[in-house]
């Protein structure tokens, strides 16, 4: 029986990097493309980076009876949603699985496939790291969203909080100051 371990932590805190060094060190690992109404953002790859849709397939998949989660975010461009989806790319009973998820999604999850099936790996990093990557990342883009970014920074002091962490059973922390390090941490703390 397989398990379904999320990437959890603040914006920039290094989820993606994480998620992509233990998907190359144990290709074997099962993963989710979650979906999303947010444009695609340069280097990002359809159904790889997200399932890009728009809010009446999410609907869709409301009224079907397989959306586990959503949640929309309103940003200063606009809303955005992003959602998982029960569309048959995990199947605990054949492997483990990894993903990024929001605090929100891992407890969704955990509440539709068990509490026994699905894990939490929090990543932590140091604030004004956090905010210097996401600056550096953000001034990349063709068109930066400097106020999306602020709002998302400001956002997960709250969606973040001890109080939160505490009440979603979240006491380990993996800290992303070394890569390597903390992808080894993960590994070996979860098995995998």
């Amino acid at each position: 029986m397989g398990k379904l371990y999320c990437l959890i932590g603040k914006s920039a805190s290094g989820k993606d990097s994480i998620y992509k060094r233990i998907i190359e060190l144990r290709p074997q690992l099962g993963r989710y493309v979650m979906y999303t109404t947010r444009p695609i953002r340069e280097g990002e790859i359809p159904g790889v980076s997200y399932n890009y849709t728009d809010e009446a397939k999410i609907a869709d998949y409301k009224a079907a009876g397989r959306l586990i989660e959503s949640r929309t975010y309103d940003t200063v461009y606009g809303p955005w949603t992003y959602a998982t989806i029960d569309d048959g790319q995990i199947e605990l009973d054949k492997r483990n699985y990894l993903m990024p998820a929001t605090l929100e999604s891992y407890l969704s999850l955990r509440n539709y496939f068990g509490t026994d099936k699905v894990a939490a790996i929090y990543i932590e990093l140091d604030d004004g790291v956090r905010l210097m990557r996401a600056l550096t990342r953000e001034m990349r883009e063709e068109n930066p969203k400097y106020k999306e970014l602020c709002r998302r920074f400001i956002a997960d002091s709250e969606d973040f909080s001890e109080e939160k962490l505490l009440e979603a059973g979240i006491g380990k922390r993996f800290v992303n100051d070394d890569l390597e390090a903390c992808v080894d941490e993960i590994i070996d703390y979860c098995g995998l």
